[in-house]
């Protein structure tokens, strides 16, 4: 069985067929798939869309780039969520969060606020979290290690290895997706190489981040199980021993995937 650990499956571009879409990741081997929110509009849809589909999981959080439009009693509103899913197995964690400066003009100061805000609920639930680091994985990493969070997923994974190794120090797990598939990503396959097994999970962050034999198309989570045997490739292992180990791994950075497996 495969997990894809990052997968926004309620997005528009699912719109038209996005029950096909998941059928044909439980076809293709795709067990779970975790769909995380990026804000509070649609805390509600990755829940109840979780709930439709096969291996369905959910996470509740703010994306650092949708921090412009939220506001500030929308973190009072994703912990009244938080507490109100505990009881629910599909639920498995804090997220999107975290920081963005990729992207130009976002506030820092905003994105910190939202940023800490939602490690402080995860302390408080005692939650992991799903963590987007582009080009800010020191700092992502400076807020778990200042409030205290030790277990997630850093999600599309691409600093250096010592950034690699703080993470997981901290206790997540590092995510690989599509990027990984390109020849020309050398210091993404040279991470999905030369890290330990145990410190790596696979997800495709679909309609996003498409592998590259779909380059500028649409991704999909059923690509999961073809990215995964890329990675095997890349390390001289079973595909088998891959599938194995990341949904270990999985089930290790989200606990409480493991509650519900279909």
């Amino acid at each position: 069985m495969w997990i894809d650990t990052h997968c926004h499956l309620d997005a528009a571009e699912f719109d038209v067929d996005r029950d096909d879409v998941a059928r044909a990741a439980e076809q293709a081997g795709v067990g779970r798939i975790v769909i995380p929110a990026i804000g509070r509009a649609n805390f509600a849809a990755v829940r109840a869309l979780a709930h439709r589909v096969a291996g369905g999981a959910y996470a509740l959080g703010i994306h650092p780039l949708f921090t412009p439009q939220a506001e500030e009693c929308d973190l009072d509103a994703l912990s009244a969520e938080i507490e109100a899913s505990l009881d629910d197995p599909r639920f498995v964690g804090i997220g999107e969060i975290g920081l963005d400066y990729f992207v130009p003009n976002l506030d820092d100061e905003r994105q910190w606020f939202f940023y800490e805000g939602q490690l402080k609920l995860a302390r408080e639930f005692d939650l992991p979290v799903i963590c987007h680091v582009r080009k800010s994985q020191d700092k992502v990493l400076k807020g778990l290690r200042r409030i205290g969070v030790k277990k997630g997923i850093a999600h599309a994974f691409n600093g250096s290895f010592q950034q690699a190794h703080a993470f997981i120090e901290q206790g997540l797990r590092l995510g690989f997706g599509g990027n990984v598939t390109f020849e020309r990503a050398r210091q993404i396959r040279r991470l999905a190489v030369d890290l330990p097994l145990e410190a790596i999970v696979v997800e495709t962050d679909a309609p996003d981040i498409a592998p590259s034999w779909r380059y500028k198309e649409r991704n999909t989570p059923d690509q999961t199980a073809r990215i995964g045997a890329v990675l095997a490739e890349l390390r001289g292992i079973e595909v088998d021993q891959l599938a194995l180990g990341t949904t270990a791994n999985a089930h290790a950075a989200l606990p409480r995937l493991a509650l519900s497996s279909s």
